[in-house]
């Protein structure tokens, strides 16, 4: 097979997909595929996570601007993050559906042109209409297709991971930061050049729709239903109330715990870094997009080194070493007596932050029967601290500040690293277990 895909021979590359077209995806056995067309499917999936990274860091980068050209402060505007987060957790329960129904790769191409759209009307709320309204239903469509997408290509990103035998997860989130530091570094340009808000993110939508045409044609057409494309309608609502069952799962609910803690604080980085650093230490906005950055940046080298570090010591004490790591750079950050020492918090928040969110979806993954619920739940989980992480924390930052509000996020991650133990990988998968 492998000299076949050598020779370039479509025939081979159209036999490669067909290969997993119809293979039940209830089997903990996966089909053989040639070597080339894996490495494109990895590829595919790499590029998806970038091009969310980049798109989500085009928004995350010039809040300062949205909060300025609307007149808001940060109660409205954690209002706005709320109604992104529930919007994210409509679309996580909505994408295990899709994938059981019509594989993911038809729902990837429906939520990446849905995400663009999103990003179409935000540009138009925030800054051409200056509208409040439109700008939270755009941010409504934006969370919505962000949510679903996070889990259609976490769940292809665990199907590469278990075809290769060794722990990717953390290097597939690796491409999302670095999306994010690319898209974070745009944002820098944009705020120090005054680009209009607006056409950030209409020239984001158009490299959103590039990218994904681009990419999603490297992606299996596979059913990714659990069954095979022939199998009567009793077996696909067996598969339809895997949906459900999980939810009887206490393992999910522990690597959902890890991933809440994760989740609010990478998110508080997302939503308030750059308010922390323009508000709390009084910099410019130019100075908090580059703190995104700074912090972007550790998140994806640590992302980047971290599979080979899980396979060498597990993923339980991989999670407890960074948790310890992200609550002191936090504590820094808070207590920084100048801008050097702030920074210096950032970069151990970012690396200390990095792999609870991608090794939760690899520990929820590790079942390839239910692959996708699992991921969908434990998600679903991890997804609240998006929904009521930024309305809790801008009204308790309206009232205390914003520095002292981010003590509760280092309680959460202490919760993280207590619940590190869940990630322990199940009987039968080595993915994640570290060596002896």
């Amino acid at each position: 097979m492998r000299q076949a895909s050598r020779g370039g021979s479509a025939i081979a590359h159209d036999r490669a997909f067909e290969s997993i077209r119809y293979a039940p995806r209830v089997t903990t056995k996966a089909p053989t595929l040639p070597h080339a067309a894996l490495g494109q499917w990895r590829a595919a999936v790499f590029a998806l996570f970038l091009l969310n990274g980049v798109a989500f860091a085009s928004w995350a980068s010039r809040l300062p601007s949205v909060k300025r050209s609307l007149g808001i402060g940060d109660f409205e505007l954690g209002l706005l993050l709320f109604v992104m987060g529930a919007g994210s957790l409509i679309g996580l329960g909505a994408a295990n559906i899709i994938v059981v129904r019509w594989g993911a790769r038809r729902g990837l191409y429906v939520m990446f042109a849905g995400l663009a759209f999103a990003l179409v009307i935000v540009g138009l709320g925030v800054e051409t209409l200056e509208s409040f309204p439109v700008a939270a239903v755009g941010l409504a469509l934006m969370g919505l297709t962000f949510g679903a997408c996070d889990v259609m290509i976490n769940v292809e990103a665990a199907s590469v991971e278990q075809r290769f035998g060794i722990t990717l997860m953390p290097l597939f989130h690796a491409f999302f930061s670095l999306g994010t530091v690319a898209g974070a570094g745009i944002g820098v340009a944009m705020a120090a050049w005054r680009v209009p808000v607006s056409v950030h993110l209409w020239s984001a939508a158009i490299l959103v729709m590039i990218v994904m045409l681009g990419s999603l044609r490297f992606v299996p057409a596979h059913e990714a239903r659990g069954v095979e494309a022939d199998a009567p309608a009793s077996t696909r609502r067996e598969r339809l109330l895997t949906t459900l069952t999980v939810w009887r799962d206490p393992r999910i609910y522990a690597i959902g715990l890890i991933m809440l803690g994760m989740a609010f604080a990478e998110g508080s980085a997302n939503d308030w870094l750059t308010i922390a650093v323009v508000d709390g230490h009084g910099q410019s906005e130019a100075v908090g997009a580059a703190a995104f950055t700074v912090f972007s940046v550790a998140m994806t080298a640590f992302r980047a080194v971290g599979g080979p570090l899980v396979d060498r010591i597990g993923r339980v004490w991989t999670l407890r070493i960074l948790s310890v790591a992200a609550a002191a750079g936090l504590v820094i950050f808070i207590l920084a007596p100048n801008l050097p020492v702030a920074f210096v918090g950032i970069i151990l928040w970012g690396a200390g932050s990095s792999l609870g969110f991608p090794l939760g979806m690899s520990a929820a993954a590790d079942d390839p029967k239910k692959a996708a619920a699992s991921v969908s739940a434990a998600a679903t989980i991890g997804y609240i601290a998006f929904l009521c992480g930024p309305p809790v924390l801008g009204w308790i930052s309206h009232q205390i500040g914003i520095l002292p509000t981010l003590w509760i996020i280092v309680a959460l991650i202490a919760m993280s690293g207590l619940a590190s133990g869940s990630a322990k990988p199940i009987a039968g998968s080595t993915v994640g277990a570290g060596r002896p």
